[in-house]
């Protein structure tokens, strides 16, 4: 049989790869401190999963939801006035069963066979894999340390910006972990009325980042809900990657063509999980600032404890996510990644996974607690992988 020629588009997932290095190495008896997966090991609040579990013991729960509830888009627009101080209609909003899918549909709502479309390299695998299912074509845009990994938005090539159709961002960033100031975002806004060109900001992490203040959204920059939506994730603020809830918000007639989209290929997310969501958006928030600490100490332990062995890592400003230079006598991430599980037992992903500006990295996912963390840099010391 033959298969579509748009899987030719993909290669090889780079996770899957390691998982088999790592099953081999825990089948010999080898402990491995898997920081790899960007999956949170804290638990959801109690009042989310009891949210959750209240819906599911109603038979009517089962049945197709077929909408968003209107208190769900509602629980949307007033976490959003509370806690970035953005006015936005409910209707200007819709769930995705994670901004992974939402990605895929957006640039299919978007885009034709041959259309532009601007990504950050490196960048979230899932922005690239969205784009390709559209039959579009990715332009780059690097993120580089001389410019703390943010967007440089005057090398973007004249004829590249006024052919694209939109530009995806992520800040605090997935996998390079800068922040972005209030001129970022104005000078995002302007790039996009001077090129007419959308700007899709992921804002899957604003509630780890490790300024005093807490991070804040795209959308509350003057006149960025003119040019831009906004992907919002439950997952990492609030320990649910598993039930896949995010939302797409902004721009009307944006969020109005991805629904239109989503409405031939969908019944709706399931009932309890909208009301799981609508607890987390209405209810207490405590657990979420305490959890931005622990992720500090844990950033904390894994910079500061790499520089004290010798291991020059700069010190992340926000994500769950650490960015590495591989030492100076490796050339490749990739391999760097393999002998380190091999000798360290230290398992993380290779910066090329994340596009080619990513060669010369890897990442770590916070997702031990500072104690174990000690213990894998201890054994990254010992394994001798850091010298010549």
């Amino acid at each position: 049989m033959e298969f579509s020629r748009r899987l030719n588009r993909f290669g090889e997932e780079i996770f899957a790869a390691l998982n088999v290095k790592k099953l081999a190495l825990e089948a010999e008896g080898r402990h491995i401190w898997n920081m790899s997966i960007g999956t949170p090991d804290f638990e959801p609040p109690m009042h989310i999963r009891r949210a959750l579990f209240d819906s599911a013991q109603d038979p009517a729960s089962w049945k197709y939801s077929l909408r968003d509830l209107p208190e769900l888009t509602q629980a949307v627009a007033s976490y959003y006035l509370r806690r970035y101080g953005v006015t936005i209609s409910p209707d200007a909003i819709m769930s995705c069963y994670g901004t992974q899918e939402g990605c895929g549909h957006l640039a299919m709502a978007l885009c034709d066979e041959g259309d532009t479309v601007l990504l950050p390299d490196p960048c979230y695998p899932v922005f690239k894999a969205g784009v390709l299912l559209s039959g579009a074509e990715p332009a780059w845009y690097p993120l580089r340390a001389e410019h703390d990994f943010l967007p440089c938005l005057s090398d973007i090539p004249e004829e590249t910006a006024r052919k694209a159709r939109f530009m995806i961002v992520s800040l605090p960033a997935n996998p390079v972990g800068s922040v972005a100031g209030p001129d970022t975002y104005r000078e995002l806004v302007e790039f996009a009325k001077a090129y007419d060109v959308l700007i899709v900001h992921d804002n899957a992490y604003s509630d780890i980042i490790y300024t005093e203040e807490p991070g804040g959204s795209f959308l509350a920059t003057p006149g960025a809900m003119d040019v831009g939506v906004e992907f919002f994730s439950l997952s990492k603020s609030f320990n649910v990657t598993g039930a896949r809830i995010s939302f797409l918000l902004g721009r009307k007639d944006v969020v109005d063509a991805v629904r239109l989209l989503r409405s031939q290929i969908d019944f709706g997310m399931f009932l309890p999980i909208q009301h799981a969501a609508i607890a987390a958006l209405t209810g207490p928030l405590e657990s979420v600032e305490k959890q931005r600490g622990l992720y500090r100490e844990r950033r904390d332990a894994l910079c500061g404890g790499a520089r004290e062995i010798g291991w020059n890592i700069p010190d992340a400003k926000g994500s769950m996510f650490v960015w590495a230079p591989i030492p100076a006598h490796y050339t490749r991430s990739m391999d760097f990644c393999m002998d380190l599980l091999e000798r360290a037992g230290v398992l993380c992903t290779p910066g090329s996974s994340f596009g080619p500006h990513g060669e010369g990295y890897v990442r770590f996912a916070l997702v031990l607690p500072p104690e174990q963390i000690r213990q894998a840099l201890s054994a990254v010391e010992k394994s001798g992988i850091l010298k010549p």
